[in-house]
């Protein structure tokens, strides 16, 4: 029932949720790797382009709809278009958030692993090639390490559920107000210490000057798949966490809140990475190994460097706890709202089997090492699925359903219903409508393309 439907009691409340959900491993780890990759500050200026143009407009669109109806994904769409396929479209939602956590729970399970590696403290020579693989189960000799990992991912997914279990106000809100700001502290005094190396300046230069010669069409690509996956878009997150909005709630200026703290911290953590990693003269481009083989060596170099160590493994698990309660709770809304699940039930036994379903990713690096699906190992199989097929085609579903089946002007009207700071003008229509498919469906087929032809 919507009358016994819980509300955050605080904006702040919200926000640091949201905000939350957006800010996890696709900003401490993907972002600095993806701006290394497409040289620098071109890449941040296309960006935040990016970001403004379909991530904002998609935020509102989300957000709109969770707070119009009051329901998580699947019965927002029943809601809104009764009678029709369109419920789709949140199923879509929840089955993506499913598949998403399953395997994100194994790699947020190496950064907890990493918390205690840097305490037991990281020494200049040391393979950290070899740490890793150890870590993620790979066979370098003496018999793979399967149990471990598998035990890092169950023990983020009970972190994970414990805080679902305590409900939107008890556990979430609860929550976050402890472990953002944690990130948001963690950060900066990473920042501190980065910039504060020798020969840090050379990165600063990397990360602040644009470098347009650097800039390909694949870069143009990246920023729009940046923008619209960092947001937690396309998932059913923010719309099950707007429909926990109130009605005095304002759309537009949450909206930007939640962007532009996602954004901000993104932008943030490349001050913490690049400073080091060019002060010890390092790739800045080593993609995914720049988080667990590179900046493990740059600590290493580091006075106190174990310490900064633990602070930014430290600082990862949390981001990508914030993340993972978000989309723990989107299957979770599912079964209170529709199928009359109690909390505690609904938490603890899709936590169980996200669990399960996420384990053939632990195992893709040694029982299933020979798996291989378009040259891909069983993580990066899940991974193509929800972020190449499922995140875009959920969001270009949402856009257009509220462009052209709601019709944007009703969702602009419901969105300035109260006024806010931040007006959503006759803008959102034009992009919601045009723009934002637009925009995914490049990402969508170039991204197909690049992997088959690959």
């Amino acid at each position: 029932m919507i009358g016994e439907r819980e509300h955050w009691t605080t904006r702040v409340g919200f926000i640091l949720a949201a905000a939350g959900s957006a800010v996890g491993l696709g900003n401490i780890w993907r972002f600095p790797y993806v701006t290394g990759v497409n040289g620098g500050a071109a890449f941040i200026v296309i960006y935040l382009i990016a970001i403004i143009i379909i991530g904002y407009p998609m935020m509102v669109t989300e957000m709109t709809l969770g707070k119009k109806t009051q329901k998580n994904p699947v019965g927002a769409f029943k809601a809104m278009a009764p009678n029709t396929p369109w419920w789709l479209v949140g199923a879509l939602g929840v089955f993506t958030g499913f598949v998403i956590l399953s395997y994100y729970s194994v790699v947020a399970g190496w950064s907890l692993a990493y918390i205690f590696r840097a305490i037991a403290g990281f020494a200049p020579g040391m393979d950290f090639a070899e740490l890793f693989y150890t870590t993620i189960g790979v066979d370098i000799g003496e018999g793979p390490n399967i149990i471990t990992p598998i035990i890092w991912h169950l023990v983020f997914m009970a972190l994970t559920v414990g805080i679902i279990a305590g409900g939107v106000v008890r556990g979430i809100q609860r929550w976050v107000k402890i472990l953002m700001p944690v990130l948001l502290i963690l950060l900066l005094i990473l920042v501190v210490r980065a910039v504060t190396l020798p020969g840090s300046g050379a990165g600063l230069a990397f990360y602040l000057s644009p470098d347009f010669s650097a800039v390909t069409g694949q870069t143009f690509l990246d920023a729009i798949a940046q923008s619209f996956f960092t947001l937690s878009l396309g998932m059913g997150a923010i719309i099950t966490y707007g429909s926990y909005l109130g009605k005095d709630s304002t759309i537009g200026d949450n909206g930007g809140w939640v962007v532009g703290l996602d954004t901000g911290i993104a932008i943030i953590a490349g001050f913490a990475i690049f400073p080091a990693v060019f002060a010890l003269g390092l790739e800045p481009g080593a993609g995914p190994g720049l988080t667990f083989i590179t900046l493990p060596a740059v600590f290493a170099e580091l006075p106190a460097g174990s310490f900064f160590g633990f602070l930014f493994f430290l600082l990862l698990s949390i981001a990508a706890l914030t993340s993972a309660i978000s989309l723990l709770e989107v299957v979770v809304a599912w079964l209170v709202d529709e199928k009359n699940w109690t909390r505690a039930k609904a938490s603890v036994l899709m936590g169980l089997v996200i669990f399960l379903v996420g384990i053939p990713t632990s195992l893709g690096y040694n029982v299933f090492g020979d798996f291989s699906f378009l040259g891909m190992d069983v993580l990066d199989t899940y991974d193509w699925f929800a972020n190449a097929l499922f995140l875009p085609i959920g969001g270009l579903l949402t856009a257009i359903f509220v462009g052209y089946v709601w019709q944007a002007k009703r969702a602009q009207e419901f969105a300035n219903d109260p006024p806010g700071k931040i007006p959503i003008g006759d803008w959102y229509g034009v992009l919601i409508r045009y723009v934002v498919p637009a925009a995914i469906i490049i990402v969508l087929i170039f991204g197909l393309i690049d992997t088959f032809a690959g």
